[in-house]
């Protein structure tokens, strides 16, 4: 377990240099990681993942209408927009969304579903209020996806978890009756008790074969783990991405290559405590299932999901 390769001049950093502290900071506003997303979450091989587990658990639901509330770069959007879903997307980062938009407009001009898919920022904790940007149906959507482990890029400076709480909360002002949240984390229980990611053989979200190394840091204070930082290294080689500054590093057959570096920083949400803040908010006696890497159950006895993915419906009034 690493707890201090997070460390620079002896402070700990959560974030990429460069990023701005103030507020519920959007760790991505550097550009460092939207940079060289593409490579990392491996493009359709992502989707093509999840694509037929979460098409699957919509229709189940009856689902036609999604907020997207971590949409990124729009690659979970589009998987859905594709299968025939009316789809809104709101994220924090607008150098995310930046790619999100170029992406639409690539495709609007010629198929109706890019036309009509409305992208704009969104806060998590004033989720009713980006209707400058997107417009939410009249009685709420079927559906809220917030996965890829983004939510647990929401941090609790207080430690009291109200700013979770109140996320939760508007996601649930989101939905029409019986709708549902899709809402994931990674194994965050295997991570703190080990200090490194699992080693499953589904990487879910994270398909791209660039990755040279991602890092593990664990903080804890008073013996409590407060928050993960994970270090990542991205192969740019032959990406045009390169520049004199980027680092240099040696894959194991002796090859040099040219890194991309960030950092990002996440909650460590426990599956007893997710579960917890979930039942808060959707009631204890909610229909509420966790799926194992977004399979239905474990492909064998022991398996370790890197992702704990949440189904939780709202209540029909």
């Amino acid at each position: 377990m690493t707890k201090t390769n997070a460390k620079v001049d002896g402070v700990f950093r959560t974030r990429s240099l460069g990023i701005a502290a103030s507020g519920v900071q959007d760790q991505y506003s550097d550009g460092k990681a939207a940079k060289v997303w593409h490579l990392y979450i491996g493009g359709k091989k992502r989707t093509n993942e999840y694509a037929d587990s979460i098409i699957r658990v919509l229709k189940e639901n009856n689902v036609q209408t999604v907020l997207d509330a971590a949409c990124g770069t729009g690659v979970d959007s589009i998987l859905l927009v594709e299968a025939g879903f009316t789809v809104k997307s709101v994220d924090a980062s607008d150098k995310m969304l930046k790619y999100a938009h170029k992406l639409r407009w690539q495709r609007h001009a010629e198929e109706k579903a890019f036309e009509e898919w409305e992208i704009g920022e969104g806060d998590w904790l004033d989720l009713a209020n980006c209707e400058d940007s997107i417009h939410h149906p009249d009685g709420g959507y079927d559906c809220v996806i917030c996965i890829g482990n983004s939510f647990a890029h929401l941090p609790d400076f207080v430690g009291d978890q109200a700013m979770h709480k109140r996320a939760i909360s508007n996601f649930h002002m989101m939905l029409k009756p019986g709708g549902v949240l899709i809402i994931d984390h990674r194994n965050y229980d295997h991570i703190i008790k080990y200090g490194k990611l699992p080693n499953s053989s589904s990487k879910l979200y994270y398909q791209g074969d660039r990755i040279h190394k991602i890092k593990t840091s664990v903080l804890t204070v008073d013996g409590e783990c407060t928050m993960i930082t994970l270090d990542y290294e991205i192969d740019i080689t032959g990406t045009g991405l390169a520049d004199a500054s980027d680092p240099i590093r040696e894959k194991p057959d002796g090859t040099l290559v040219p890194i991309s570096q960030f950092r990002l920083s996440y909650y460590p949400h426990t599956l007893v405590k997710f579960n917890a803040l979930l039942e808060g908010v959707f009631g204890e006696d909610a229909d509420h299932k966790i799926l194992p890497d977004f399979m239905a159950s474990p492909p064998e006895e022991g398996y370790v999901p890197s992702y704990l993915v949440h189904i939780i419906k709202k209540k029909e009034e």
